[in-house]
């Protein structure tokens, strides 16, 4: 059986001062829980969260990380400064860094080396447009991504890895992607692992479900063969509804 891992993205919101309130809330309201729990805050959040973590079975993610060890390379974080921070996992090529800073499957795929080589965990995100799905491309972009940011990674490397499939036209848009929608593309996802390594690897790597997770939905989501956690975007930022999504899974 694989565990269920629930991941909090805040995206760009919360101060320092508003990360000790939601974590606080947080711990109080997440009291036990099957599931890996896991929160990504921006970096100028990342020690306070590490402090106020402490004694907490939940974990500290990073959102975004540098293919650069060090130098002048203005505004990036590399992987020895997450670690330091107290980073266990680092979220790679969430669709926003594809849309809008225009990551490619190859600088992600870097990304992730560069994060699994630190012995921190990645969490490998890949998903479709709305063109791509109304165009009927899905599984070919689908397959494009997973093979591109997979290149070069061992069993070994998956065993350590995340993968997050997010639809990108349900994230933000309040649009969703039906349990059946999401579970056919996790399916595609497991059986790409699955023929890029083994059928075994492919059972036991995590695939995380990403794209307007909310508490109305996470039961049935989360209830999918395949879905085995999501990552959490809005409802992360208010301690009822991520752990309501946590007592989902």
């Amino acid at each position: 059986m694989r565990n269920k891992v629930i991941a909090g993205n805040w995206k760009m919101n919360k101060d320092v001062f508003e990360t000790a309130d939601l974590i606080s809330g947080l711990k109080s309201a997440i009291k036990q829980s099957k599931a890996e729990v896991i929160i990504c805050p921006p970096f100028t959040s990342l020690v306070v969260a590490q402090q106020l973590l402490k004694g907490s079975d939940i974990k500290l993610g990073a959102q975004d990380v540098s293919v650069h060890d060090d130098g002048a390379y203005t505004g990036e974080i590399s992987v020895k400064m997450l670690k330091s921070a107290g980073c266990q996992y680092v979220i790679v090529g969430h669709s926003e860094r594809r849309q809008y800073f225009h990551e490619t499957n190859e600088l992600i795929n870097q990304k992730a080396k560069k994060v699994l080589a630190s012995g921190m965990k990645p969490i490998i995100c890949v998903g479709e447009t709305l063109e791509e799905r109304e165009k009927g491309i899905m599984e070919n972009v689908i397959t494009v991504q997973v093979k591109g940011v997979l290149v070069g990674l061992s069993e070994e490397n998956l065993k350590n890895a995340i993968i997050a499939y997010e639809p990108v036209w349900a994230i933000g848009t309040g649009k969703n992607a039906t349990p059946q929608q999401a579970e056919e593309v996790h399916q595609l996802i497991r059986k790409l692992v699955g023929q890029l390594y083994s059928w075994n690897v492919a059972e036991g790597v995590i695939i995380q479900y990403g794209g307007s997770v909310k508490p109305e939905n996470a039961k049935e989501l989360l209830s999918q063969p395949d879905i085995d956690g999501a990552l959490v975007g809005g409802a992360c930022l208010k301690p009822d509804s991520f752990s309501a999504i946590i007592a989902a899974s």
